[in-house]
């Protein structure tokens, strides 16, 4: 079993910044992949950027150049650092690890970007 909760969330202004932090606890041993996804009312839930346990990462279209994904050596943190934010980046984020045979979810953080 693996725990996650995410923190940092709230409402930045177009153009701020916001960083947040996801704690993870448990079987972290098996972890390899890890990573941020988001949802808005009524979409279905897209993939942000992802981690990989040797530290290749990826990132959606929409948010590369903008937002970089960083964790802890002892992946017991992970963090997505949101730059230059724009209303459309306005949604309930999640992280979330895949410890196989099955991924683990938080239960997401709200980030509303709004003037």
């Amino acid at each position: 079993q693996v725990q996650l909760v995410e923190s940092g969330g709230g409402l930045v202004q177009p153009g701020g910044s916001l960083r947040l932090s996801c704690t993870i606890s448990g079987s972290i041993f098996r972890i390899s992949t890890m990573g941020w996804s988001r949802q808005t009312q009524g979409k279905e839930r897209e993939l942000v950027t992802s981690i990989s346990s040797g530290g290749s990462t990826n990132y959606a279209d929409s948010v590369k150049g903008r937002f970089t994904i960083s964790r802890n050596i002892a992946k017991t943190t992970l963090y997505l650092q949101m730059n230059s934010l724009k209303p459309e980046d306005t949604a309930v984020y999640y992280c979330w690890a895949n410890s196989y045979p099955k991924d683990y979810w938080g239960q997401g953080t709200q980030v509303t970007v709004s003037s």
